[in-house]
């Protein structure tokens, strides 16, 4: 196939499962995101915010597609410039076998070319950045620093306010300019002294929020997100963490490449050993690869660490699988991505089966040989479709409710999100998070200013956890009472019930809640 042909089917595909998969709470998050523009944010850089609000502000469109549109826009030129990458470094043939590699890898398409998360933008300034070096580091004739060196500096700061990540690609590019005796003059040169200026100042939007906020990004992402909650004893490095991590990653890239890929970066370390001046190409990869690889992979030998976190370093990785690919047997390789398109597709469409009727759910009124996985125990009903609260919104008793209500908020601020959207049809009123992680929502609104004003509370919690919450939130409010449950449903069974209670008059202001 060719690589139109590639990009085109593989656009197409992304289209229909982004129109189909039902949003997830880091969308409706990243949706607030850009009803609140700032320099920056909280958890993330701004990019997140312009490309989940791009189509919906042109369009006044609000729906899974219309929020994702952006990225999968955008995946489409990731896998542009990692074609072009590839043509420059191993050859056309091998450029469309890394497309191809990349366009199947589930992963991939979701975190990086469907959902509408900070890792759509990083990939493709990560790939405009790859390029660009490729272009500035390889000349047909000796190497003497450049122009382009700007470029470079522009798309790395574009990748770093995608997502923090953007500043391991920062230091991988660094690193390999100080290991490479022929690029190294460019830490003499006046364009690789501009290029650092050049780099500080694309990422001006960063330090502009982060000096008005007390630099709390930095302080979230190096120190305080790592840190266990108050009485939990955290955990020492485990080894045995740390492999399963990596097997995760084999999973989550699918085995059939997950295999390939970390195989072929041992092979590619073992060629550098012998002459890293020859393979000065799969050295730059790999510098930009391998600490999000590797880093992420200890980490987890201490603490959680989310599928996406390491994903961006195995991204470039795809280039070095299409390069030793050419080499292999072309109906053994045409094999390989056939049926593995086809196992990934198969699995995709009984996810999303099950996740808009049930089809694994057990009880469910469409679950195949009676269903497997229980509400309690499926995380992905947490996906649920906010057109159920809507529904619920325009009925008692919460309609009555509704207008004498000066705020909503929540416990959790992956449910206000949701929130926002289900009531967002029936009346617009700010929705907020009070609690020990307000995240954004702690720099939005001032909580000084719901004081003496009425509330309505919505939490997810189970029956069991529900009173203790209740308790601590009725202390700031003059009268605090339940007024009812929504049930959401999936396959024609109750799989999930918020709990809606009202708050008359608050009292005092709610502590800020960061962590």
């Amino acid at each position: 196939m060719t690589i139109r042909g590639i990009l085109l089917w593989g656009l197409l595909y992304r289209l229909l499962v982004g129109t189909w998969l039902t949003l997830s709470y880091d969308e409706f998050y990243y949706y607030l995101y850009s009803r609140h523009l700032d320099w920056s944010y909280f958890d993330h850089p701004i990019l997140v915010a312009l490309t989940t609000g791009f189509t919906p502000w042109l369009t006044g469109i609000v729906s899974p597609l219309s929020l994702r549109f952006g990225t999968i826009i955008l995946y489409t030129g990731s896998l542009y410039l990692l074609y072009l990458t590839g043509v420059k470094l191993f050859g056309s043939k091998a450029a469309r076998l890394s497309v191809a590699i990349a366009s199947i890898i589930p992963i991939f398409q979701i975190a990086f070319g469907i959902l509408t998360l900070p890792d759509g933008p990083l990939i493709f300034f990560w790939s405009a950045s790859l390029y660009c070096a490729v272009w500035q580091f390889f000349p047909k004739g000796d190497y003497t620093p450049s122009y382009r060196l700007l470029c470079l500096a522009v798309l790395v700061g574009l990748a770093c306010l995608s997502k923090y990540h953007g500043f391991i690609l920062a230091l991988g590019l660094l690193g390999f300019v100080l290991f490479s005796p022929q690029h190294r003059c460019i830490l003499l040169s006046r364009w690789g002294w501009l290029a650092i200026g050049v780099f500080f100042l694309t990422i001006s939007p960063i330090w502009i929020w982060n000096y008005q906020n007390d630099w709390v990004s930095f302080r979230f992402h190096l120190s305080s997100r790592f840190q266990a909650d108050p009485g939990v004893i955290k955990p020492d490095f485990s080894i045995l963490k740390v492999l399963i991590v990596f097997l995760a990653n084999i999973l989550y890239l699918f085995p059939s490449f997950g295999i390939p890929l970390n195989w072929v970066i041992f092979r590619s370390i073992q060629e550098q050993f012998k002459n890293k001046q020859v393979q000065l190409a799969e050295n730059l990869i790999l510098w930009v690869s391998l600490p999000l690889i590797i880093g992420f992979t200890l980490l987890g030998g201490k603490q959680q660490v989310l599928a996406a976190w390491p994903m961006a370093g195995y991204w470039g990785v795809t280039l070095l699988l299409g390069k030793y690919a050419v080499n292999w047997s072309a109906k053994l390789v045409e094999r390989w991505l056939k049926y593995s398109a086809i196992a990934i597709a198969t699995l995709m469409v009984i996810f999303l089966l099950h996740l808009r009727l049930g089809i694994l759910q057990k009880p469910s009124q469409y679950a195949i040989f009676g269903g497997i996985l229980t509400p309690e125990t499926d995380t992905s009903t947490e996906m649920f479709d906010v057109k159920q609260l809507t529904e619920a919104f325009r009925q008692s008793p919460f309609q009555e409710v509704l207008t004498e209500t000066d705020f909503v908020f929540t416990n959790a601020w992956y449910l206000a999100g949701q929130i926002y959207l289900g009531l967002k049809p029936v009346v617009n009123i700010p929705v907020t998070t009070l609690g020990d992680d307000m995240r954004g929502f702690a720099f939005w609104y001032d909580t000084e200013d719901w004081v003496g004003k009425n509330a309505l509370y919505i939490t997810l919690d189970s029956d069991d956890q529900i009173e203790g919450l209740t308790a601590a939130y009725s202390d700031y409010f003059a009268e605090f009472k339940p007024i009812g449950r929504i049930p959401i449903y999936r396959g024609q069974e109750i799989v999930k019930k918020l709990h809606v209670y009202q708050g008359k008059q608050m009292l005092r202001q709610y502590p800020l809640g960061l962590r």
